[in-house]
């Protein structure tokens, strides 16, 4: 309750208050030109408040273009590792010019807290991606998770159906699904422009195998520096060693996939290509460990899991550069992978209308060439992302179908609309994993 008010005021102190009152007028409080939207900034009531779980390597990346774009207002990080998020909140502190930036090691807490947050950045380790996504759209939160945004394909359609409940926008990290040479050879391949596509290759990349054992324990780190429980999340619990961290766990099928691990990316471009309403089904044939993989769509293209024996950059028939995709069709091919300054196609002829079929696409879409714009600008309207929960799913389950095909050493027939193998109940038991309590959505 307020203070009574007196019923009596003195000259002096009728004067000192008039003063006051008139210095207030005379001299304003002087306000930041960027919080009434000038300086190039909009004003708070305009940018999207924005915080990060998992800032380290691809993290810090991301969160570097995230903090370039000027309706974005970062206001909090979060790390297990104490070390990376020191490093994050100094990020966002010196973008800003201030020390406002807000440090958790625990994302429920900041999820619990930040109630003033409209969006997370997620990237974690692969093991976190989908019940990280799970628990922030569940806080009313819109999520930009790194790829591959799920382990299995249980936790995909996890990812799935929470989006759809709490009618969130999700875009996984497929950012070559924005990419200008990508978009164009996807763009010739879905306008017939190569006439009907009978062949696709997707870079898959060549991998070792995965680990199925662990590595020996080692004495924890203070929990302050690294929670390790919380590190391991859902996965089996092993012992600490810092062998898993930055990156190692990478080698490790209890946190991590095989075909996906890449697949994640170029399969998502691949499908980009092709009329998916027409496809109900796909068949895996297996090929041997490690090896490149046919598989053949129920309206008979044929997408091809190929996987390069040496430097990711190393040129290959289809393409050179990482992350590529190639659709070959009777008028020709278009290709695309990393470092690309245009698409590359089988004709000259086949570029004449580059810049032409770039802007039809982005007139037809409305979207940007840009993946984080496109996030941000889906924010805004409420429209389903370029990546988006199904997108994301779909070529997800394409890529967990073949590590299945590979780990069962058989051919396969997945059902891509009941998303489960065809009369295969030993195949479709490993379409989940256990989720190690209380790390469960």
């Amino acid at each position: 309750m307020n203070p009574p008010l007196s019923t009596s005021l003195t000259r002096r102190q009728f004067l000192s208050r008039s003063a006051a009152a008139a210095g207030a007028i005379a001299f304003p409080c002087i306000i930041p030109a960027s919080a009434l939207g000038r300086g190039g900034r909009l004003a708070p009531s305009e940018r999207i408040v924005m915080g990060g779980i998992g800032l380290g390597g691809r993290g810090s990346y991301d969160l570097g273009v995230m903090l370039g774009q000027k309706d974005v207002q970062w206001v909090t990080v979060c790390d297990l590792v104490k070390e990376r998020r020191e490093a994050a909140k100094n990020t966002v502190d010196a973008a800003y010019g201030n020390k406002d930036c807000a440090a958790y090691g625990d994302m429920r807490q900041m999820l619990a807290e930040r109630t003033d947050v409209d969006a997370v950045l997620i990237a974690t380790g692969d093991r976190w991606h989908a019940l990280a996504s799970v628990w922030a759209m569940q806080a009313g939160k819109d999520v930009y998770c790194e790829k591959p945004a799920c382990l299995t394909m249980a936790q995909g359609q996890m990812v799935v159906d929470t989006a759809r409940r709490y009618g969130r926008v999700f875009q996984t990290g497929a950012q070559r699904l924005s990419e200008p040479h990508h978009v164009y050879a996807i763009e010739m391949a879905r306008s017939g422009r190569l006439g009907p596509i009978h062949t696709v290759y997707a870079d898959i990349r060549w991998r070792d195998g995965l680990r199925r054992d662990w590595l020996p324990a080692e004495p924890e780190p203070p929990r302050d520096e690294l929670d390790w429980d919380a590190w391991i999340g859902p996965c089996p619990w092993r012992p600490f060693n810092k062998g898993y961290l930055r990156s190692g766990w990478y080698h490790f099928h209890d946190f991590a996939t095989d075909v996906a691990m890449w697949g994640a990316h170029t399969v998502a471009q691949a499908l980009a290509g092709l009329d998916m309403t027409q496809v109900t089904s796909i068949e895996f044939e297996y090929a041997g460990p490690d090896a490149t993989m046919v598989t053949r769509l129920s309206n008979g293209v044929k997408l091809v899991l190929f996987r390069v024996t040496g430097s990711v950059w190393d040129p290959c028939e289809y393409w050179h550069g990482a992350c590529g995709e190639r659709f070959d069709g009777p008028e020709g091919w278009a290709a695309a992978a990393d470092g690309y300054a245009r698409t590359e196609v089988s004709s000259p002829s086949l570029l004449l209308d580059y810049q032409k079929v770039l802007a039809e696409y982005t007139a037809r879409t409305q979207r940007p060439l840009s993946h984080v714009r496109d996030f941000l600008d889906c924010i805004r309207s409420r429209r389903s992302a370029v990546a988006n929960p199904e997108v994301m799913s779909r070529s997800m389950n394409i890529c967990l179908a073949a590590d299945i095909c590979e780990a069962l050493k058989r051919n396969l027939k997945f059902d891509l609309g009941k998303a489960e193998f065809v009369n295969d109940p030993e195949a479709n038991r490993l379409r989940s994993r256990a989720m190690r309590a209380p790390y469960t959505a």
